[in-house]
């Protein structure tokens, strides 16, 4: 099925399968304006994409200018998330809200993640209160939950990590409970926690394992290959808007809750990136580093930079250290179960289409 758009002249093309097709039917029979957090983000533009598919009035909010999301029809509002104003100004109008923006990454100053992750969501939720929006669909991370161990098969009984090695797990940690405990009859909300997403237009996870294999960087860690989760973008868009019907229905089930997202494909990290390198035309990668030393290396590196004040991501970390050479894969039935969630497209048929738009670039 073929979505099309004409809008200010230009046509937008959205090819949708009858899953999607239907999710939206019934998203569009419930709501008539999204409100986008990192709108022009990698997921917030797929989210921005399949609410246009729909017919669905969208407003986008983001720091920087996106023309691509405007011709596509998206009202851009540039602001920062922690201007809880600018937040009630673009706010005015909208029936749901997406969550979506959030300073990532593995190094940096505490501020730098608290400010926009933690009193970020404290402002969306005060801004939906106040305008009386009723549903908030928030995009969370499987890193509240991670404290360095194996994590094999895990369900959302995990409990949050009893210690962080970064501030961006730390504060997504504080940001999911603010805004679970926030559900409400008068909101209802949601957390969403999609692992390693991925796919065309990836400016991420897909880049940065191309551009290190090409400089002759791109290591593995540890000896032994461990399973791990991704997600293919769209499918975790496509999550999102299954959590948006949810909250639009009476039964609610996922109000109040926190879901893992993946493919539902544990890999080796060692097979994902080769299967990424060969999308790039590149040679497979095999040459390790001990998982010990890895951490060793992120420990110094941290205390160096930290000491000169650098504000640059080290090459290693204690996070990537341990992340790289530890399970991380979930068990997705509460997922499929409340959200009615099924992974429509494969690592195998997504890789086809990353290696396509690789071509193209």
């Amino acid at each position: 099925m073929v979505s099309d758009l004409t809008i200010s002249g230009s046509t937008v093309n959205h090819e949708l399968l009858p899953e999607e097709s239907k999710a939206l039917q019934v998203l569009a029979l419930k709501v008539s304006h999204a409100f986008v957090t990192g709108a022009g983000g990698f997921l917030g533009k797929a989210i921005c994409r399949y609410l246009r598919a729909a017919g669905i009035e969208v407003t986008g909010f983001a720091r920087g200018s996106y023309p691509d999301l405007e011709l596509m029809g998206v009202r851009m509002v540039k602001g920062d998330i922690c201007d809880k104003p600018a937040l009630l100004a673009a706010m005015q109008g909208c029936d749901v809200a997406f969550h979506v923006a959030s300073k990532a990454g593995v190094w940096g100053e505490k501020d730098a993640y608290f400010l926009p992750n933690v009193d970020g969501a404290r402002n969306i939720i005060e801004a939906c209160q106040t305008l009386d929006i009723d549903k908030l669909v928030y995009t969370s991370t499987p890193s509240v939950t991670f404290a360095g161990r194996d994590e094999a098969g895990i369900d959302e009984s995990a409990p949050y990590a009893d210690s962080y090695l970064n501030y961006y797990a730390e504060s997504k940690a504080i940001a999911e409970q603010l805004i679970l405990e926030a559900n409400h009859s008068s909101l209802s909300t949601v957390a969403l926690r999609p692992h390693l997403i991925w796919g065309p237009g990836d400016p991420h996870l897909v880049p940065r394992v191309i551009e290190r294999a090409r400089v002759g960087r791109l290591k593995l860690v540890g000896r032994e290959d461990k399973l791990v989760d991704t997600i293919y973008v769209d499918n975790a868009a496509y999550a999102h808007i299954l959590a948006a019907v949810s909250l639009s229905g009476d039964a609610k089930a996922c109000a109040g809750k926190a879901y893992f997202l993946s493919n539902d494909e544990p890999i080796t990290m060692a097979v994902m990136l080769n299967k990424i390198l060969a999308s790039a035309d590149l040679p497979e990668v095999n040459k390790r580093v001990p998982a010990g030393l890895a951490y060793c290396v992120g420990s110094l590196l941290e205390w160096v930079y930290g000491a000169l004040g650098k504000k640059e991501e080290p090459v290693m970390t204690r996070f990537v250290a341990r992340q790289l050479s530890t399970s991380h894969y979930f068990d997705i039935t509460a997922a499929k179960r409340d959200l009615g969630y099924t992974p429509l497209v494969s690592i195998d048929s997504g890789m086809k289409k990353l290696k396509a738009s690789l071509s193209d670039a």
